[in-house]
């Protein structure tokens, strides 16, 4: 029984994960068919906001919550004004920018921080299941990643400013034409994108390390994610995590990480296979 429920608590932190590092690239890739290549680097770029904040004596929670998301939901901004907003409707174009972007973002923080492994303290502390022992904070990831799809769903359903920034891009001429200026918007959207993806990377700083290639180690599960899961970005970042978070998590336990990260490719190229626009071009046709 005890063994059980150490697997279900796993079982939710992997998802949990998935949720973490795919949302704000879900935001990006779902809502503006932007491919931001960068998009660990941005994570990476949280981390070491927390690393650094808290080191200069500034409050965990303070870094984590606010000067994370922060840090890179401005940094965003800069990036969409100085490069993507010249390279909407090029896919090809905005992958190569970003893709150019993410290794200088690594070469710079390589230069300047140094290739070596640096952390905080995980908060909390843990508490016993029988003979095994779960920390705290793998409990609260999944409290955070829950916050992060309420979130996105409640601002995307039911605020204006959520309605706007659906409606621009379905449809960016008529809301021009409405009085929106798409431009901000745009901006917006890619800045708010930057920034969940920013206090994904602060969230599990504490827990992953930080270190100026990071992002190549959630890039990969990121995409995978947002593609199995399809246009909608809350219903398809939640189905795609819970699949493939799960099935993943659960073949670690039996045979391994290495055999986890395999099944996870594996099973979202079958989902693919067979669902080519993806979970919820299928099954959740009307979910946002």
């Amino acid at each position: 029984m005890d063994y059980s429920l150490v697997v279900a608590i796993e079982l939710l932190r992997a998802v949990a994960g998935l949720v973490l590092i795919a949302t704000g690239l879900a935001i990006i890739f779902g809502m503006m068919r932007v491919i931001n290549i960068a998009h660990g680097e941005f994570m990476m770029l949280g981390g070491y906001t927390v690393v650094l904040t808290t080191k200069l004596g500034v409050n965990i929670w303070v870094a984590i919550l606010v000067l994370a998301p922060l840090a890179v939901g401005l940094f965003g901004i800069i990036v969409e004004r100085c490069i993507i907003q010249h390279l909407y409707g090029r896919i090809i174009d905005s992958l190569l920018a970003t893709w150019g972007l993410s290794l200088f973002l690594i070469g710079f923080v390589t230069v300047v921080f140094g290739n070596t492994l640096e952390g905080v303290s995980t908060p909390f502390g843990g508490f016993a299941i029988g003979q095994y022992k779960i920390a705290i904070y793998s409990l609260f990831l999944i409290l955070a990643a829950a916050a992060f799809i309420a979130s996105v769903f409640f601002a995307l359903k039911y605020t204006k400013s959520g309605l706007i920034a659906r409606a621009t891009m379905q449809n960016p001429d008529m809301v021009e034409s409405l009085g929106v200026n798409s431009k901000i918007v745009y901006m917006t959207t890619f800045g708010i994108g930057a920034a969940f993806s920013g206090l994904a990377g602060g969230l599990l700083a504490p827990i992953s390390g930080v270190v100026p290639g990071m992002g190549v180690n959630f890039i990969g599960q990121a995409f995978i994610t947002v593609v199995t899961g399809g246009a909608a970005v809350v219903a398809g970042t939640l189905s795609a995590s819970s699949v493939l978070g799960s099935i993943s998590q659960a073949v670690t336990f039996a045979a391994g990480p290495v055999y986890g990260d395999a099944t996870l490719l594996f099973v979202a190229l079958i989902l693919l296979r067979l669902l080519p626009r993806g979970i919820t071009g299928r099954i959740f046709t009307r979910s946002i």
